[in-house]
C-alpha cells in the first residue's frame, strides 16, 4: 500500500504539501490504474505491478488527520513492511529525495497523525523535498503556498526516476530503492 499525503480542494493542490499527492497521482497514471474511487475518508485505486499488488491511497482528509483516513487499511496489511508513505519534507532541497524503511514524524503533522493512528513509527517513508521557509516566515504559510515554477518543474522532472525506486520498494528491494531514490 502507497499512501500519498496531502490536502483536498483545489485550493491546495499545487502547494508543497501536496507533493505526495503529485508522485501517487503519477504512480496511477504510469501504471494505467482505474480512477481513484472514495472508499471511506481516503480515495483509493489498485491494481498490480510487476506481479505485486499495489493500493494507492489518498487520505480525503486535511494533512494534520491523515491517520483517520488508515481504517480502510486491509487487516492484513503488515504496515511494518507493506506501507510507503509520500510526504513532503522542507529539511530537503526541492527535487531532494530520501526514503527510509521507517522514522520520526520530524515535526511534520500528517506524518503524526500517522504515528498515532498506527502506534509506532515503524513504516517506509519517501520524503520529496521542497525547500524551507526563508527566515521569519511561517512554517504553515510557506507549506500551504504554491512551488516557484523553476521549483515546481525540478519536482516533476524527477517523479519518473522516482517512481522506478517505488516498484523496486514494492518487490520488497528497499535497498536498491534506497540507492536508485536518495540523493
Amino acid at each position: 500500500m502507497i499512501v500519498g499525503l496531502g490536502n483536498p480542494g483545489p485550493a491546495y493542490a499545487l502547494t508543497r504539501h501536496n507533493v505526495g499527492w503529485w508522485l501517487l497521482d503519477h504512480l496511477a497514471a504510469r501504471w494505467d490504474f482505474p480512477r481513484f474511487e472514495l472508499l471511506g475518508s481516503a480515495w483509493a485505486t489498485s491494481g498490480v505491478v510487476e506481479g505485486v499488488q499495489v493500493l494507492l491511497v489518498r487520505p480525503h482528509t486535511f494533512m494534520n488527520r491523515s491517520g483517520d483516513a488508515m481504517s480502510i487499511l486491509p487487516p492484513s496489511l503488515d504496515v511494518t513492511h507493506d506501507l510507503l508513505v509520500l510526504v513532503d519534507d522542507v529539511t530537503r532541497p526541492p527535487g531532494g529525495v530520501r526514503l527510509r524503511p521507517r522514522g520520526s514524524h520530524g515535526g511534520h503533522n500528517g506524518l503524526r497523525s500517522l504515528d498515532s493512528a498506527f502506534g509506532h513509527d515503524s513504516y517506509a517513508r519517501l520524503r520529496l523535498g521542497v525547500g524551507g521557509p526563508p527566515p521569519g516566515e511561517d512554517l504553515a504559510s510557506w507549506v500551504l503556498a504554491p512551488l516557484p515554477p523553476a521549483d515546481e518543474a525540478r519536482i516533476q522532472d524527477l517523479l519518473s526516476e522516482v517512481a522506478e525506486g517505488v516498484v523496486c520498494w514494492a518487490c520488497n528491494d528497499v535497498e536498491g530503492a534506497m540507492n536508485r531514490i536518495n540523493r
